[in-house]
């Protein structure tokens, strides 16, 4: 784990005032992969894993699915025990047991908190609620059907777009300019109104259910070139689950992204923010270019 970050990036982290968190001292997360197409997950949890735990402020648990744990109804992580589920998921991950996605839905309705990491949201396009709480999804046989595009257009308007079409796609990965567009909220607060990430894919068709999801940021999505959109699409989103809080970010394609100013102090922020409410995290002095390591 990385100490001198830690150093550059927070401040003393005041006492967390939230009731479900006054029996403990720590946020106590639970970080989830498993099988999945397209990205290499035994590589990139253990950084999310040590990132999370650079802030003195989180207690990590990770656990793993497979196939054969998930047909046999054997896959059954206790979410009770945890204030935040991190989902490093992705495309074609294998179906929870019906009896474990309705144990999330009940921990995330009552409360809980979950952060969802680039390609998370592709997995089980099939599962109504888990759509819900994502807000938009990509790839998977996602279209029209699955609930509207969302963007802002060049006014600065959120448009929800219910035209046909597949969901998901990104260019070449690119450097890239993300545009905060809440500024007070807790996780955005501090940050500059624009700054860099990347080399990283750049998502954009995102569609889904599109209920009480809110865009903290979003990165134009450039035809020119990069085969984007010519839209700003969403990069970092928060949404409301009955009681529960998400955060959604679609950067961190694989370690290099992980690992760059940009993703680690959001992520940090927004992991905080879902389980608290508030956020005690510092904005780096020279963020976004810090680089974890």
């Amino acid at each position: 784990m990385n100490r001198k970050f830690l150093a550059l990036s927070c401040a003393v982290l005041a006492p967390l005032a939230t009731s479900s968190l006054q029996a403990h001292d720590v946020i106590r997360v639970l970080l989830l992969d498993g099988p999945q197409k397209a990205h290499k997950y035994e590589e990139t949890t253990p950084v999310l894993q040590q990132v999370l735990e650079s802030a003195d402020l989180f207690e990590v648990e990770h656990s793993r699915s497979s196939k054969e744990s998930c047909e046999n109804g054997s896959y059954q992580p206790d979410f009770s025990k945890h204030d935040v589920v991190v989902m490093n998921e992705g495309y074609a991950a294998p179906n929870w047991p019906t009896a474990t996605q309705k144990a999330f839905e009940k921990f995330m309705a009552e409360g809980g908190g979950m952060v969802v990491i680039h390609a998370a949201n592709n997995s089980w396009p099939e599962w109504k609620e888990y759509n819900k709480m994502t807000g938009l999804g990509g790839w998977a046989g996602r279209d029209e059907k699955s609930g509207p595009y969302l963007y802002h257009n060049d006014k600065g308007e959120v448009v929800r777009d219910k035209s046909k079409g597949r969901g998901g796609d990104h260019g070449p990965q690119h450097e890239y300019e993300l545009v905060v567009r809440e500024k007070e909220h807790p996780i955005m607060k501090g940050l500059p109104p624009t700054f860099m990430h990347g080399p990283d894919e750049l998502y954009d068709k995102l569609r889904g259910p599109a209920e009480n999801v809110t865009i903290l940021a979003s990165a134009f999505s450039k035809k020119m070139g990069k085969k984007g959109t010519g839209r700003h699409e969403p990069a970092l989103m928060v949404i409301n689950y009955g009681k529960g809080k998400v955060f959604h970010t679609v950067l961190g394609h694989h370690v290099e992204q992980i690992k760059e100013g940009s993703f680690v102090t959001t992520f940090l922020r927004g992991t905080e923010w879902v389980a608290t409410g508030k956020v005690t995290i510092a904005v780096p002095e020279d963020f976004p270019n810090q680089k974890f390591k």
